[in-house]
């Protein structure tokens, strides 16, 4: 019962904050289970993301693909295992990206990129899509680029040699605090909000 009063919260928190809109005009919400689920791993993993560059902070070490594998990897393992576990599709996007599989994937996510650039204090909302020909809703949220991000995402001339060397049309440079750094991607198909709903009644 505590869950799900929580659930229904954070449903109501964001319809209030006016996340729950595509455009200018508002969408039907996913069951606050699903919403509050999605939201809530969303949560989680940038917590985890920001935890983990945190260990960058303060050190001079030129970091290595060693700190690839401790900092940036887990998140990216997290993500994979998030789309396994509950059917959604889980991505980090950005324009100006390091791996070619975080460009934008279609028009909505290159629109959703200019909403979060142009409104800072946006912090996420929800658009319906059809990806890969399944309908569904997907959640937008935004990453900013903290300072120890700037270990990896500073100067161009400043980059770690292993990150020169593995991504050799890398873009994902001259950030500075603050920025928009890209944002997550989270696609529930209706297909598994439906069976949600119908495990719930």
């Amino acid at each position: 019962m505590l869950q799900r009063f929580c659930l229904w919260s954070v449903t109501l928190l964001l319809i209030a904050g006016g996340w729950l809109t595509s455009g200018s005009a508002a969408i039907a919400a996913p069951l606050p289970a699903d919403l509050g689920r999605a939201v809530q791993a969303i949560e989680n993993l940038d917590a985890m993301r920001s935890g983990l560059a945190s260990t960058l902070e303060g050190s001079d070490a030129m970091p290595t693909g060693e700190t690839f594998k401790q900092v940036c990897k887990p998140v990216g393992m997290r993500a994979k295992q998030l789309s396994q576990e509950n059917g959604w599709q889980v991505k980090q996007i950005a324009t100006k990206y390091r791996n070619p599989a975080h460009a934008p994937d279609n028009d909505q996510a290159r629109t959703a990129l200019n909403r979060f650039e142009a409104n800072p204090d946006v912090m996420g909302f929800w658009d319906r899509e059809t990806i890969d020909g399944q309908s569904g809703l997907r959640y937008y949220r935004r990453i900013n680029v903290e300072a120890s991000c700037l270990a990896c995402h500073g100067a161009k001339g400043d980059r770690p040699d292993f990150v020169k060397a593995k991504y050799p049309d890398d873009k994902a440079f001259d950030f500075n605090v603050g920025d928009l750094r890209g944002m997550y991607a989270v696609f529930v198909p209706d297909e598994v909000k439906a069976a949600i709903e119908t495990a719930v009644q």
